[in-house]
């Protein structure tokens, strides 16, 4: 593993941000070694000056574990798309609406 920080990639959307991490996926043990990297993603959307590791001020998401791309532009291409469609209130599990109802720093 390298020693440089997490290169986190940030997109504005709809006065959210996108949060979006890719990371080589591991090859399990046992698996034969594949032809070539792949990658998967972890990623938040929160408020914009939001602590994420603050519980209730961003929501978590990541790929799933069948889930492995080829590209890490192509896994950032996909948290992005998630991102959205939890801001948009299109995602089946995911919501903002905890953020948005949650909001210890107005007033």
């Amino acid at each position: 593993m390298p020693d440089d920080p997490a290169q986190w990639q940030v997109f504005q959307y709809e006065g959210f941000e996108i949060h979006v991490l890719t990371q080589l996926k591991p090859t399990p043990e046992h698996a034969p070694p594949l032809a070539a990297d792949r990658f998967v993603y972890i990623g938040h959307v929160c408020r914009p000056g939001a602590h994420a590791e603050v519980p209730g001020e961003a929501v978590h998401f990541h790929a799933d574990g069948d889930d492995a791309y080829r590209s890490a532009p192509d896994a950032v291409d996909e948290a992005r798309h998630i991102g959205k469609s939890i801001i948009d209130g299109t995602h089946p599990d995911l919501s903002v609406l905890p953020l948005v109802s949650h909001h210890p720093h107005s007033g």
